[in-house]
């Protein structure tokens, strides 16, 4: 019986070809096959390092015939890199039919650890301690981004954004969110990569007199909820009469009789507290 090969999930450089990892590059070096988006933009990476490894195509157009072919390789006992033409593999990348395919055939997977435009995005911009929510591409209709937007209206929110959307959605968030900061990460490690941080409106200022070019990275900034003093007392309460071994019915009775309110908010509120 054949031993079976290993998938290499392999990150390559987003623009400055020098951003790989020497253990990415012996991976693409040793690997039988390297299945990649395009197969031209990969080669100029090999090209660069000396790497002669055999390409084959893989991407959203393939994807689904493709997968089949590269798991039979795979079960065979050849090892195998997956990268896509930028960043780290399968982040709004191909490669989704593959993983699937391969896990139910038992095909180890090593993933490496390397390039990626979400995390250098954000590690130029982060200002606070607030999470984020990383999504993609954001919801091309009014009314679902809209409600994304909404629902993450207190935490970071990251996309990829079209340089030739990006204005249109940098006034449909000041719309929805008001104007608050965001950074706009173009052309990352490239030669014309640009990094701004600014209010929403001083954002679509810019990007309308300037049209932006190449790929974008938008993080839209949290906004934590003001508690008004009656709102942290109430929580505080809350928390005191759980740590007494009180359930949340009960807090919700003994908060209403002694501060009045809707027993049924103020439940909903001692559900979320206790959980926390």
């Amino acid at each position: 019986m054949n031993k079976k090969g290993t998938l290499y999930i392999c990150p390559t450089p987003i623009g400055n070809l020098e951003d790989i990892t020497l253990r990415a590059l012996r991976i693409l070096k040793e690997v039988d096959l390297i299945a990649c988006e395009d197969t031209r933009v990969t080669q100029k990476l090999l090209n660069h390092y000396d790497i002669h490894t055999k390409l084959i195509s893989y991407h959203k157009f393939s994807e689904k015939q493709k997968s089949a072919y590269l798991v039979e390789l795979l079960n065979q006992g050849k090892n195998l890199a997956l990268v896509s033409d930028a960043g780290t593999p399968l982040i709004s990348d191909p490669g989704g039919k593959l993983m699937r395919l391969v896990y139910e055939n038992n095909i180890k997977v090593i993933p490496l650890p390397g390039a990626s435009s979400v995390v250098t995005a954000l590690s130029a911009s982060y200002t606070g301690q607030l999470p984020f929510v990383f999504a993609g591409f954001l919801p091309k209709t009014a009314k679902e981004k809209e409600q994304f937007l909404l629902k993450y209206a207190n935490i970071n929110i990251m996309a990829f954004e079209s340089p030739n959307r990006l204005v249109k959605t940098l006034e449909e968030t000041r719309g929805i969110l008001g104007n608050r900061q965001a950074t706009v990460a173009r052309e990352l490690t490239k030669v014309y990569e640009e990094i701004k941080r600014d209010s929403l409106e001083n954002l679509i200022d810019y990007y309308t007199q300037n049209p932006p070019k190449g790929e974008v990275i938008l993080i839209i900034e949290g906004q934590e909820e003001e508690k008004t003093y009656e709102q942290a007392e109430l929580e505080e309460k809350i928390r005191v009469l759980n740590g007494s071994g009180y359930g949340v019915k009960e807090i919700s009775k003994i908060i209403s009789l002694l501060y009045g309110g809707s027993k049924k908010d103020l439940y909903e509120l001692a559900v979320k507290i206790t959980k926390k």
